[in-house]
């Protein structure tokens, strides 16, 4: 096994991160804890139907997945107040479904229908909705937390309790959009949350070859901050962790780095075969699949049946057969549309 690969099998995986210990955080309910599995289950569901329209020829852009990451969008996303705002990254899809966009309006984004949430304009996930408190994705990974901090600069101008927060990968981390947003959040004390997600590999790099840090979260301490590890397949950790660092921010406490190990079992995108992922890396994290386990979690602690749980599966699948069936059936854009709304009326 290569150094880079013991690195990802062995002390990544084992770093001192918080984990949920078999604990329901407090104030979640039986119906919270249903949620957490449908949100993981419909972003997973929701990723497979993307690979496979890629895979037909009928996505016009690039096919980013997020399998084995669900844990981290879904809870991340799930410990919001319904009037902070969050910005996604392409790899994000847990969070734009738990903020309310449905199955069928995403799915036409990436098939560029008329009826998507840009009019046909993106065959990606490069929207927003402002009235679900998401910022749309900007492709220039680090360009969201200069953007999300300006939120929190405004919600701070106006005295109101809200919260902003966004993602970045663990190559993003290297960026100077990285520096200079989270340092200005730190500065002006902006209540503002930044998940990490230490995947290993930004696209083919690993970790070790472009940072000689082995925990990012470290790097929390160069702008004053606090800074926590959590372990990224644990919905119920990174909820609690985050929900923690978004009240703080609430409460004026500032801004939070917050570091979800994490891994993505497939390539980078759906071009991407990940050959340069040693298979003993990739084996070892199948073993902690976020959705299996959650659901043995429920099962050993009579939360729920494995019965309910194929039930929420087998349903949450039918909704996406439907949302495929209705998305692909919607028209393409008029091509004398293409320049509209490139300019304020």
């Amino acid at each position: 096994m290569n150094t880079a690969a013991k690195k990802q099998t062995g002390r990544r995986a084992r770093a001192n991160q918080k984990t949920s210990e078999g604990k329901v955080p407090e104030g979640l309910t039986l119906e919270d804890l249903d949620k957490l599995y449908s949100y993981m289950v419909l972003n997973r569901a929701f990723d497979d139907r993307i690979t496979s329209l890629y895979r037909r020829g009928q996505i016009p852009g690039a096919a980013y997945g997020s399998r084995g990451q669900e844990a981290t969008s879904v809870g991340a996303a799930y410990a919001l107040a319904p009037e902070d705002v969050v910005g996604p990254l392409i790899r994000n899809a847990g969070v734009v479904l738990v903020r309310g966009v449905t199955p069928r309006a995403f799915l036409s984004s990436f098939l560029g229908r008329s009826g998507s949430p840009t009019g046909g304009k993106d065959g990606n996930s490069h929207f927003g909705d402002l009235s679900k408190g998401i910022v749309g994705p900007i492709s220039m990974l680090g360009s969201m937390i200069p953007t999300l901090a300006g939120c929190a600069l405004a919600f701070q101008y106006r005295n109101e309790k809200r919260v902003a927060l966004t993602f970045i990968g663990d190559g993003g981390s290297s960026t100077g959009e990285f520096h200079e947003g989270l340092n200005m959040a730190a500065t002006m004390n902006l209540p503002f949350v930044l998940v990490l997600e230490h995947n290993g590999y930004a696209y083919s790099t690993p970790t070790s070859v472009q940072t000689r840090l082995e925990n990012l979260v470290d790097k929390a301490r160069g702008y004053g901050i606090p800074g926590e590890i959590v372990d990224g397949n644990d919905v119920l950790a990174v909820y609690e962790t985050v929900k923690r660092a978004v009240e703080a921010a609430r409460q004026g406490n500032g801004p939070t780095l917050i570091e979800a190990k994490t891994f993505r079992i497939r390539g980078h995108a759906e071009h991407d075969d990940a050959r340069y992922v040693p298979k003993e890396v990739t084996a070892a994290w199948l073993a902690r699949d976020p959705i299996e386990n959650f659901g043995s979690f429920l099962i050993r602690n009579g939360h729920r049946t494995s019965n309910q749980l194929q039930k929420i599966q087998d349903s949450i699948h039918k909704e996406m057969e439907v949302a495929e069936e209705e998305a692909l059936a919607e028209a393409l854009p008029d091509p004398e549309s293409a320049l509209g709304g490139v300019y304020a009326d």
